[in-house]
């Protein structure tokens, strides 16, 4: 019965361990389980975010600022006198930036105005010539009625003689002297006829240089201050001025330097009106629209530092299509490449002067996609110019209040008070020089 109670306990002694492995088994269950359950939550979290959030915004790092680079090249040749303004540094609009030598020019403007001054003289002679010859004319006509009363008298005297001539009265001589008298009488008409339509063809050709316009609008005073008005914007352009306010970059001038026109000399960027270039992947463009808001950083700032921007249009090609050496995907070894297209993202102003950047800083872009209503390319031309300068236009300004006093200097006193008055309309005396019209005859 021992044996037995042995045997038995022998046979029951291994299973108290199995009975021990159980509990294991079951926690790891429970936490493989738990795990499933994260993943599974982590899965549907990621899911929502990027159903709910994610699937609204593009970003892209590919992204870098740009901005105009204007570029300083003068429009005549000379020699460097003076430089204003050096890499780094900040210039307004109008602000010298470089001085020419301007002794050529200012000598080639003295001939010119001189020249003007001679036209418009010369002009002057033409328009009092009207006068003098509408009184040739006149003088001819008188002539020719002198003539023809002459010639009356001499037919007059001529038939008396030849009344007179059968009662033996009027010798032969006399009667000769008489037809001699009528012959000369018609020869002097003939003259005088001759010289009316002389005087007439004379009037009529200097009046043909002088009909319908003033002496300032005279065909040769036009030319002159054609000259005059190049030379002036000759000796103007021997100053160079800033077409834009922003920052001098890659100046290359050097004093003393003889250059030609078109040569650059230097950049002006003005940071106040960059933007952002952002390439973004082919598939990326699918939800991207004008005027969708774009938050933007600068790796200059980091992330403390935000931009708020907009979309301001799509590249109509990739990188790839406008490159200088174009991929040729023809080829047997050709490899399929994500393509990208700029996207040009606009910025804020004030942000820009709280944070000026720089161009070709490094960006990252963020696009809020939800809003789809805009259009992908712009569908209307722009209203306005996309960049302006006044500052060469006040040199052609100044080249016309040149050419009017040189003008006004060689008019004579009585037609420039004329002009001023017609000009300030205190008087119904035209501005034409009193001698500039002649009624016809």
């Amino acid at each position: 019965m021992d044996n037995d109670i042995n045997d038995n306990a022998a046979a029951g002694a291994p299973a108290a361990p199995a009975e021990q492995s159980a509990p294991p088994n079951g926690k790891r269950r429970r936490a493989l389980v738990l795990l499933a359950s994260v993943v599974l939550l982590a899965g549907i979290g990621w899911g929502a975010y990027e159903w709910l959030v994610a699937s609204h915004y593009e970003s892209t790092d590919n992204a870098y600022v740009q901005g105009n680079v204007v570029q300083i090249t003068p429009q005549t040749g000379g020699t460097v006198m003076a430089i204003m303004a050096d890499d780094t540094d900040f210039v307004k609009a109008g602000q010298t930036l470089v001085q020419l030598d301007p002794t050529d020019a200012k000598v080639a403007l003295e001939q010119a105005e001189s020249a003007l001054a001679q036209a418009v003289r010369q002009a002057r002679t033409l328009y009092s010539n009207n006068g003098s010859l509408a009184a040739q004319v006149t003088l001819r006509q008188s002539d020719i009625a002198k003539a023809k009363s002459d010639i009356a008298r001499a037919q007059d005297d001529l038939k008396r003689r030849e009344a007179l001539t059968g009662n033996g009265a009027v010798s032969k001589e006399e009667l000769d002297h008489a037809r001699t008298a009528v012959a000369n009488a018609k020869s002097a008409l003939a003259a005088a006829e001759a010289g009316v339509v002389s005087a007439r063809e004379q009037l009529a050709s200097n009046r043909s240089l002088t009909e319908g316009v003033d002496v300032a609008k005279q065909p040769n005073v036009l030319a002159a201050a054609a000259k005059v008005r190049e030379a002036y914007l000759v000796t103007q352009r021997m100053t160079l001025p800033a077409p834009v306010s922003g920052y001098v970059a890659r100046r290359t001038v050097q004093l003393g330097q003889r250059i030609s026109a078109g040569t650059p000399l230097m950049s002006i960027v003005p940071l106040s009106e960059v933007w952002v270039d952002a390439n973004f992947k082919e598939v990326q463009l699918r939800d991207i629209r004008l005027d969708q808001p774009v938050t933007l950083t600068a790796d200059l700032y980091g992330s403390k530092v935000q931009y708020t921007g907009h979309v301001a249009g799509l590249g109509v090609g990739t990188g790839a299509a406008f490159a200088l050496l174009p991929a040729q995907n023809a080829t047997g070894n050709w490899i399929k490449v994500v393509q990208r297209v700029p996207v040009r993202i606009t910025l804020d102003p004030k942000q820009l002067e709280a944070n000026p950047l720089r161009v070709g800083l490094s960006m990252e872009a963020e696009i809020d996609v939800t809003n789809l209503s805009g259009r992908m390319l712009a569908e209307s031309p722009r209203a306005s110019a996309l960049a302006q300068t006044d500052v060469y236009a006040e040199l052609d300004r100044g080249a016309d209040a040149e050419v009017q006093r040189i003008i006004d200097e060689n008019l004579g006193r009585e037609a420039t008070a004329n002009r001023a008055a017609a000009q300030s309309g205190k008087s119904n005396v035209p501005a034409t020089p009193s001698h500039a019209r002649v009624n016809p005859i």
